[in-house]
Parts: C-alpha cells; sequence; structure tokens
C-alpha cells in the first residue's frame, strides 16, 4: 500500500502547469520580437548551433524535478510488513467506569481523566504484555480485545467518556463477567483486571462475580478514585440534582472495592493526587506469571525517500549535461536537432 505521509506538500506540484504557461508565453512573446527584429531566417542564421528543443528538453527535466522535490516534501511511503513478534508477559484487560459520578473533581482534574491518564501510562508499561479495555457503567461493553496493538488502545482510551454508555449507573458485576470473558483459555500466563471505579455500585453480584474470576485464574486489581468527603457531579451548566432539587453528592465507596479485590485474590489501591496508585499496581503485576505468545503486527511504512532522491538526482544531473548549443565535441552526434535544421 502506497502513501504520502504529508500529502499537503502535493499542492506544490500546481506550480508546473503555472510555470509551463509562464514557459510558453515567454517563448510565444520571444518568436514574435524575432519576427518584428527583422527576416525570421537571417535571424536563425545568427543562432547557429542553438536548438530550441534542446531547451525544451531542459525545462521538461526541470519541471520533473519540481515534481520529485514536492514528492520528497510529502514523504512517500509504500506498504507494510505483517510480523509475527514474539512476547513474553501477562494479559490484562483494563475496565473503566465511565459513569456520571465519575464526573466528579474531587480527584483533579476529575475521577474519569485522572483514570485515562493512569490507564495511558500503565499502557506504557505493559509493552511487553497483551492488554484489552472494557468501558462500563450501567452495562459493559469491550472496546479491545486482548492484543498488542497498544495504540489501538490509547486511541479508544481517549474517547472514553459518559456517552460511551448509554445506560448510566455503576454495574460492575457485568464489567467483571465481561472482562473475565475477555481473556484466553491459556493457564500458564498471568491473567490480571484492573478495574477503575469510584465502587458506587448500583447493582448485586460484583464481589461473587470476582470469586468467579479468580477460580478462572484471574486476578483483580481495584483501583478506587475519589474521595470519602465526594463532590457534587457536573452536568451541563450546573450539578446533578435529585427529584427534590438537591445537588447530588457521589462519594467513594471503598468496602465494596476491597471486598472485590480480596475475594479475587487480588489488591485494593487507592488513586490519590499522586502517582503513588501506578507504582504499586505495577509492582503487583512483576510478579504475575508470564509465559511466551506470538502477536501479529504491522511494522510501520517504509520511507521511499532514498528512491525518489536518487531519481531527482538523475534528473538535474541530465538537465546540468544538456547544453542549449551543441558541443562541438560531439558534432557527429545528432541527438538533438539544432535551430539550423529546421528552427524547432
Amino acid at each position: 500500500m502506497f502513501r504520502f505521509a504529508q500529502p499537503i506538500f502535493l499542492y506544490l506540484l500546481l506550480l508546473i502547469p503555472i510555470l509551463t504557461a509562464a514557459y510558453v508565453f515567454i517563448n510565444f512573446r520571444q518568436k514574435q520580437k524575432l519576427k518584428k527584429f527583422g527576416n525570421v531566417d537571417i535571424v536563425k542564421g545568427l543562432t547557429v548551433g542553438v536548438s530550441r528543443f534542446r531547451r525544451n528538453v531542459k525545462f521538461l527535466l526541470l519541471m520533473l524535478a519540481l515534481a520529485l522535490i514536492c514528492f520528497l516534501l510529502a514523504r512517500p511511503q509504500y506498504g507494510t510488513r505483517n510480523e509475527e513478534i514474539k512476547r513474553q508477559g501477562i494479559e490484562a484487560i483494563i475496565a473503566v467506569d465511565v459513569s456520571n459520578s465519575m464526573l466528579c473533581q474531587d480527584i483533579k482534574p476529575s475521577r474519569l481523566d485522572k483514570s485515562k491518564m493512569l490507564v495511558s501510562k500503565l499502557i506504557e508499561q505493559l509493552d511487553e504484555d497483551r492488554v484489552g479495555l472494557v468501558a462500563f457503567a450501567g452495562t459493559a461493553i469491550t472496546l479491545l480485545p486482548v492484543t498488542s496493538d497498544y495504540v489501538s488502545a490509547k486511541m479508544f482510551l481517549d474517547q472514553l467518556n459518559p456517552s460511551t454508555i448509554s445506560i448510566q449507573g455503576t454495574n460492575m458485576a457485568e464489567a467483571i463477567a465481561r472482562a473475565t470473558a475477555g481473556f484466553s483459555d491459556n493457564k500458564m500466563v498471568g491473567k490480571a483486571l484492573i478495574l477503575i471505579t469510584d465502587a458506587e455500585d448500583n447493582e448485586e453480584g460484583a464481589v461473587e462475580a470476582a470469586k468467579a474470576a479468580k477460580e478462572k485464574g484471574i486476578r483483580i486489581f481495584v483501583l478506587s478514585i475519589g474521595t470519602e468527603s465526594g463532590g457534587p457531579i457536573p452536568m451541563g451548566n450546573g450539578y446533578k440534582k435529585d427529584n427534590a432539587g438537591n445537588v447530588v453528592t457521589t462519594k467513594l465507596n471503598e468496602a465494596v472495592g476491597k471486598q472485590i479485590a480480596k475475594a479475587s485474590g487480588g489488591v485494593y489501591i487507592n488513586v490519590d493526587q499522586t502517582n503513588q496508585a501506578q507504582r504499586l499496581l505495577e509492582k503487583e503485576i512483576e510478579t504475575m506469571q508470564k509465559d511466551d505468545f506470538s502477536s501479529s503486527m504491522y511494522s510501520e511504512y517504509d520511507e521511499q525517500f532514498v528512491a525518489v532522491a536518487i531519481l531527482l538526482f538523475i534528473t538535474l544531473l541530465l538537465e546540468m549535461c544538456i547544453m542549449e548549443k551543441k558541443n562541438p565535441l560531439l558534432h557527429n552526434f545528432k541527438l538533438f536537432k539544432e535551430q539550423t535544421e529546421g528552427g524547432k
């Protein structure tokens, strides 16, 4: 597959028809001036050895060189290679709470934004592991199955917001079940479910789901985000209110998070304004069993700079070697017609 990394520079190709039109116009004006100067045949006799055809060839070579320069600036790239890469790591699925309560700003800039920043840094550290991404609120959806495609993982992560899930609430039981189903059947590899939530569970069954996950060899690391004092939930230009018109306050529910982590043999970690939670999580994951697995990945596009640069060099070299006046040393070679041999 061929592409240009910076296609905007291809607009410079518009200079070629403009310069060509200017070249034709100038030649036309010169021809008109020669007619006014005197007899055309006599004037041609004064320019023996000069070839208009040579001049046209030199101009065409310059236009070709300009086109190649535009291609160089646009960075031509060719294809991708499908490569099989061997890795040794664990499987980690990250489940992120995207309910409205995650918009609370008791953790700056907000619970959800802090979660996304944490996950982004975590993905960078899991460079030898396979990662997946689940979003949940009143229900749960798999955004990305376990993969080594970290670019896609970050792309999906950037798009996370409360509108990702149409059904509001915090159904951690379904989030755990959805993530559990996303792991492979490989019993030799460590499996980590990283659950990031404020733990305001609106449904029951999260602890039971955690026990079921443990039976499948999955450890749940609960990263609770929020404060015990809590705060209001931003909604539009104000804050979320109940039916009585009172501002709704959301608070961190540590009890549920700790129960889930304990039931799965995992770890409960509270996320604050520091990077302590990330360091603790990385330390725990490092102790998990790793296994070899292969993944099919696409390498980056191959730059075609050298090939185009060589063509550009050859084009400019040819243009420099061609003179408008015939070289006396090459008198016997009739590659170009002289002006005196037809005026072309």
